[in-house]
């Protein structure tokens, strides 16, 4: 979902609006993540590569303000079970097990966003409000 932040497609206003709205908190992964789905969009001929520099750029910029949740055990252990009961994709149920330790550990109850069907049915499981 944060890649709509920096590429405009379908969600990119709805993205901007939540992001304002909400303190960003994500897997410690999602730089990994973002940098490999701008990586394939540049290497596909979807995202010209001055467009990948200046994103890449904002990106690094960005990071000052994200809370990154680190994906040690606790979190790889979760996502485990969470692929066994929901059969969610690896690094969706990375996400989700991190947003779901940190809202045990910090007793917050926080909002799931995502814009993936798969994720957001399993991230209704563990009884996450889910935009």
């Amino acid at each position: 979902m944060l890649v709509k932040r920096y590429v405009e497609e379908a969600g990119s206003i709805a993205t901007g609006r939540l992001l304002q709205r909400f303190r960003f908190l994500s897997s410690s992964i999602l730089p990994v993540e973002a940098m490999s789905t701008l990586s394939r969009r540049r290497a596909s001929g979807n995202l010209a590569h001055r467009d990948f520099l200046a994103i890449q750029s904002q990106l690094r910029k960005d990071r000052d303000y994200w809370e990154l949740a680190e994906a040690g055990e606790p979190v790889l252990l979760q996502a485990e079970e969470l692929v066994q009961q929901t059969n969610v994709r690896t690094l969706d149920a990375i996400h989700l097990a991190s947003a779901m330790i940190f809202q045990s550990e910090s007793r917050l109850t926080i909002p799931f966003i995502t814009a993936d069907a798969k994720q957001r049915a399993a991230a209704r499981m563990p009884a996450f409000t889910v935009i």
